[in-house]
């Protein structure tokens, strides 16, 4: 397994903690590449480490990100600015991840008292992406609901060559 695009590993503190990753052009461009579209200009994040009694931390913050997607109409270049909440539980360690409620953080496993804190704010950013970009003078094509039948096409008779036959 390769790499992550965007690694930023994390010793989770005793203590609230706020972490800035951002991260750089070459770093942007292999994002891009992994999300397959055309552009990541900017890629920025800020959390706020919370560490609970539980042995869990809460990371939450917020995402910035600048990329460029393709337009679904007229596959034209779509400029974006992405701003999305961060909100994640750090699970404690040996904890594996239960929670399958959508509406609920998600759930991170530390390994070693650590977290690749840049990993899940590129997982993140993939999630708050437009699903279906738009390019702003994108028109879509008329829908009618209820076209007009179509008549088949007429087929030639297959006994007409005959007919010269049979008059005579």
């Amino acid at each position: 397994m390769s790499p992550p695009e965007f690694s930023r590993p994390v010793r989770l503190p005793q203590e609230r903690r706020r972490v800035e990753l951002l991260a750089t052009a070459a770093e942007c461009n292999a994002l891009a590449e992994r999300f397959g579209i055309p552009g990541v200009a900017h890629f920025r994040a800020v959390v706020e480490l919370t560490p609970e009694s539980s042995g869990r931390v809460l990371a939450r913050g917020t995402l910035e990100a600048r990329v460029t997607q393709t337009c679904v109409v007229t596959l034209e270049p779509v400029a974006q600015k992405v701003v999305a909440p961060l909100d994640l539980v750090i699970l404690a360690e040996g904890e594996v991840p239960a929670d399958d409620d959508p509406e609920s953080p998600d759930e991170i496993e530390r390994h070693q008292g650590q977290v690749d804190l840049g990993e899940a704010c590129a997982e993140q950013l993939a999630l708050a992406l437009d699903p279906y970009p738009r390019h702003p003078e994108a028109v879509l094509p008329a829908f009618d609901p209820e076209p007009e039948p179509v008549a088949p096409p007429k087929r030639p008779n297959p006994f007409a060559a005959l007919a010269p036959i049979k008059r005579s």
